[in-house]
């Protein structure tokens, strides 16, 4: 047996790592939950005093995950296997896509795809008149480059060296220390300096998942409360988040063959379904018009939303430039997460295969669900069915979601489908999550096993309990800001994660030693390879 050095074999988790980061977290969340206010005002001024003089490094930040996504993918490393070089894909293309999708995007995209525009239509760039039919193309498009190419590049570029440490050089555990070892050493990564990088690691996810778990709910609540003319209340809250946990935890117990890969298909044929319904039933014309303007728009200005600092506005900033520096930092605490989880089911596939599909398919998909529920949205808006604006005004963004959705014809049965796209959605998001915690702490082999079903029902018990914690003593709030701040040092780890992949690669020449060869492979997948 390969002996296995950094754990107790003998025990089901790494102690060492889970302890320390479950105690931090609880000594963090329980002051957040007990002076709420004061924490939420506290570490959005640390927040904004950071984004304010770090607003330029955040948007680079993006672009730079970008450049170094296409680096790697159209460069002799992006030939590169992760496994053995006559190793096939464990799962089909489109498989494979809908895992990254259902992981990439959750049931935020059905939020923001559907009601983001209304915060820039009522704070646009630029001096443009605050609701207006310009502000509105700001709003769409803008909604659309949230899920797009910056994004989903900071989500899979720690995923190369995560995975060819896995599948190439065959280590046993699928840890971010285990991935900087060739930069640290031995001694570093078996030390106290390993555990804390491990540490931090965990502790972004499991405050990430806790605020999903918490902010996920509401979206579901809403549009229950529309369709049973009810009160939202903890009670309802409880009884939908306790549904919703028994699902992704029993999807997450089944595994990513039985459970994962078919709750993802699943989902994207339903949501495929429903937004045909919307277009047949609803403003279908408008939307694809809608849409193709968005789009042109969005491809137009998007360096210009890419790089956009409002340095000469010395007042203040406006919503794009806040959100979208919060947007970037809250997306790198979910880098590990979605990179650990690519890099564990890309076996088989290249670097190039990896990256491409984790930042073209996310995007397409993001792109027509925001074109779909967007513009459904704008369209009740503009035509006076739905005051949009007000109802974000006087209550929440999610509250205006069911009223667009009673705008359809049989509204029931839409809102029905919204609430179980919505709850499959969040499911995928939170089984791939626990699925992916439960690997990170396990003491067993990952090259070729998976984490004990027990271990993963215990990280959904965990995900859980501090959700529900936060939830019913408030807490949500702060956690998710500071969330956002613990972007930073995750950044800092990413780059030496991306550093990490290239060191490997050269060192064991793997562009050349670990490529597919035409005569391993069939002369129909060759002209796949070749044309991908």
């Amino acid at each position: 047996m390969k002996k296995i050095e950094g754990a107790n074999r003998s025990s089901l988790i790494d102690y060492k790592i889970f302890i320390p980061s479950l105690l931090i977290l609880i000594a963090i969340s329980v002051p957040f939950s007990l002076y709420e206010d004061t924490s939420l005002n506290m570490l959005n001024s640390i927040f904004d005093k950071i984004a304010s003089v770090f607003s330029w490094g955040y948007i680079w930040y993006g672009f730079l995950m970008a450049a170094a996504g296409l680096f790697f993918s159209f460069s002799k490393y992006g030939k590169v296997v992760l496994g053995d070089s006559t190793e096939k894909p464990r799962f089909t293309l489109f498989e494979y896509a809908s895992i990254l999708v259902a992981m990439g995007l959750g049931s935020t995209i059905m939020r923001t795809g559907m009601v983001e525009w209304t915060n820039v239509v009522q704070d646009p760039p630029y001096g443009i008149e605050a609701q207006s039919n310009e502000a509105l193309l700001w709003g769409s498009s803008y909604s659309m480059f949230l899920w797009s190419f910056q994004t989903f590049a900071i989500f899979v570029m720690a995923a190369p060296a995560l995975g060819y440490v896995l599948h190439v050089r065959k280590k046993p555990f699928l840890r971010i220390s285990e991935a900087c070892r060739c930069i640290f050493g031995n001694k570093f990564t078996n030390g106290l300096g390993g555990k804390l990088l491990d540490v931090i690691f965990l502790i972004s996810i499991l405050s990430g998942a806790a605020v999903t778990l918490g902010l996920g709910a509401p979206i579901i609540t809403h549009n229950l409360a529309k369709l049973f003319s009810i009160e939202i209340t903890f009670s309802l809250t409880l009884i939908v988040t306790i549904i919703w946990v028994i699902l992704f935890s029993f999807s997450a117990y089944l595994g990513i063959e039985k459970g994962i890969k078919r709750l993802s298909t699943l989902n994207m044929y339903i949501a495929g379904a429903f937004a045909l319904f919307i277009l047949v039933a609803g403003p279908g014309i408008f939307i694809l018009n809608y849409f193709t303007d968005s789009v042109s728009f969005l491809l137009s200005n998007y360096i210009n939303m890419s790089l956009h600092t409002d340095s000469l506005d010395m007042e203040s900033n406006t919503y794009i430039v806040k959100n979208t520096v919060f947007w970037f930092a809250y997306s790198a605490t979910w880098a590990m997460l979605h990179s650990v989880f690519a890099a564990k089911i890309s076996r088989g596939r290249t670097i190039k295969e990896m990256i491409l599909t984790y930042l073209l398919a996310p995007t397409l998909i993001s792109w027509v669900a925001t074109g779909v529920l967007g513009g459904l949205g704008v369209n009740r808006y503009v035509a006076g069915d739905v005051p949009v604006i007000d109802i974000v005004q006087e209550q929440t963004s999610l509250a205006a979601i069911p009223e667009i959705l009673a705008s359809l014809p049989f509204s029931i049965i839409v809102i029905s489908v919204f609430i179980i796209v919505a709850i499959i959605f969040l499911t995928t998001t939170l089984d791939s999550t626990t699925y992916t915690i439960a690997s990170y702490l396990s003491t067993k082999d990952m090259v070729e096993g998976e984490p004990s079903k027990l271990l993963r029902i215990i990280a959904a018990s965990i995900v859980t309990f501090i959700g529900l914690i936060l939830m019913r003593i408030g807490g949500l709030a702060p956690l998710g800001v500071l969330s956002g701040l613990m972007g930073i040092p995750i950044i800092v780890i990413q780059f030496l994660t991306i550093y990490a992949a290239k060191k490997m690669m050269d060192e064991d020449k793997a562009w050349k030693h670990n490529v597919r060869k035409k005569d391993d492979i069939t002369e129909k997948e060759w002209r796949k390879v070749k044309n991908f």
